[in-house]
């Protein structure tokens, strides 16, 4: 059955691309709300088309797309997927970004540059494609399906927890799949188990009665003698870590990280063996990482180790030219990966209290999300599934225990309890950047890594 599976994929490939390029041509902008209500619309329609029901169920925010196709199989799939994706504005791309353009880009070959051709339309796009060839080839699916796909992923999520609580009851399922390119810069297939978790916040410092104009930015001769938010607010961000950018200062934030468990120090000795710290600089163009350490130590840092970082810094004149002023506001956006064991609220007070303590409590901090980690034990069979799919088309998988990005399936093990498995064969890169791609090739082989994980997991 998989060969007839697979052959045709391949014969009607120019099709499946042909629906990639439509998801991504629709611009679905969560920052802004560009296209999101037409691709929320779009999806619907597709689960349509494939014999499913299909809503597009209202939220506080941005909708989410929900969808069945009921099988009459023993075993349900519940795909968790997002529709938005970051936005444009001031990047310089080699094709217009919602273009859908396929062209040449070396090293890769043929490529979809594209937003959302890796992050997150493309695998999205890909995973109907195979949908649609098993009912096409089959007359059904091989397993029961159940659809959640958000349209504020990029937001961090905010609105999706109200979903899966108004709809515990109609999410029963064995498991949850997000579909997503695999493989990296080699083909090498890279999975991950898990993800951090993630408090993104912003602070904020104006004039007020400790000095600093209050209402708008006066001329910047005035700095001899009025006091400026903006080197206030850079002060306060150099208390929160060390000069060699290692080590976080703020009191208590570690208190909760533990080390690896025994499964996964099982998965850091293999891992060590295969993985290649070279391909990591090289794909994301830099040049050494800020520890003289390899192998497991080196990974260690990256799983088990939280981060704080400064997302941007905006404060006063910023555009082409010369125009002297002492800004009245500075802000900062700063995002925190929170390792297993960590807590959102605790690491939201623990940054409040540093800011108390070192005299900037004028300093606003508003939070605008904050989930936990969550993770997947290797032995689950939905995991397994994935990895034998992997296996039948020649690739032996590279087992991370977690990712060091982060994504809100704390909602899928915590709220539903059911394990998850994330990946498929594919490559793609530059997310969140310009000239984000997906090699066309890639795309063809995730749609057969993917048909062959439903069957595995309908058989397992």
């Amino acid at each position: 059955m998989l060969e007839e599976l697979f052959a045709h994929i391949d014969a009607h490939f120019d099709a499946h691309l042909e629906r990639v390029r439509r998801f991504v041509r629709q611009p679905s902008i969560s920052a802004d709300g560009t296209g999101i209500g037409q691709m929320a619309e779009l999806l619907a329609m597709e689960i349509v088309r494939l014999g499913g029901r299909a809503e597009v169920c209202p939220t506080a925010g941005h909708p989410v797309v929900y969808g069945e196709l009921d099988a009459g199989a023993p075993k349900t799939l519940l795909v968790y997927g997002m529709y938005d994706v970051q936005p444009v504005v001031g990047e310089v791309w080699v094709v217009p970004p919602f273009g859908g353009e396929i062209i040449d880009l070396p090293p890769h070959g043929p490529c979809l540059v594209s937003r959302g051709a890796t992050n997150q339309k493309g695998p999205l796009a890909c995973f109907f494609n195979v949908l649609e060839t098993c009912r096409t080839v089959t007359g059904t699916f091989p397993v029961n399906l159940k659809l959640v796909i958000e349209g504020e992923e990029e937001l961090g999520s905010p609105h999706l927890p109200d979903f899966i609580k108004a709809n515990r009851a109609r999410l029963a399922a064995d498991a949850v799949y997000f579909p997503a390119f695999s493989q990296d810069l080699t083909g090498k297939v890279v999975m991950y188990l898990g993800v951090k978790g993630i408090v993104f916040f912003e602070l904020v410092c104006r004039g007020g009665d400790w000095g600093g104009p209050t209402t708008r930015a006066v001329h910047g001769s005035n700095a001899v003698w009025f006091h400026s938010p903006t080197w206030r607010l850079i002060h306060a961000l150099a208390t929160m870590l060390t000069p060699d950018q290692k080590h976080i200062l703020i009191d208590g934030f570690y208190d909760e990280v533990e080390p690896p468990s025994e499964e996964d120090q099982e998965l850091l000795e293999r891992l060590a063996a295969t993985f290649n710290p070279e391909t990591s600089l090289q794909a994301h163009e830099v040049r050494r990482f800020k520890y003289d350490l390899t192998g497991v130590e080196l990974l260690k840092k990256y799983l088990y180790q939280p981060t704080l970082n400064i997302d941007g810094i905006v404060s006063g004149h910023t555009a082409e030219g010369t125009k002297t002023v002492l800004p009245h506001e500075a802000r900062a956006k700063l995002d925190c990966r929170l390792v297993p064991r960590m807590r959102p609220d605790l690491t939201i007070r623990r940054v409040r209290e540093h800011l108390d303590r070192h005299g900037f409590g004028d300093i606003e901090l508003i939070v605008h999300d904050a989930y936990p980690w969550a993770k997947t034990s290797v032995r689950t069979p939905v995991v397994q599934a994935l990895i034998r799919s992997f296996r039948e088309l020649g690739y032996e998988p590279e087992v991370w225990p977690h990712l060091g990005g982060s994504a809100p399936f704390y909602l899928f093990t915590g709220e539903l309890g059911l394990p998850f498995a994330m990946g498929g064969l594919g490559h793609g890169g530059r997310a969140h950047s310009p000239n984000e791609y997906a090699t066309v090739e890639g795309m063809r082989l995730f749609e057969k890594s993917a048909v062959s994980f439903l069957c595995n997991f309908a058989a397992g």
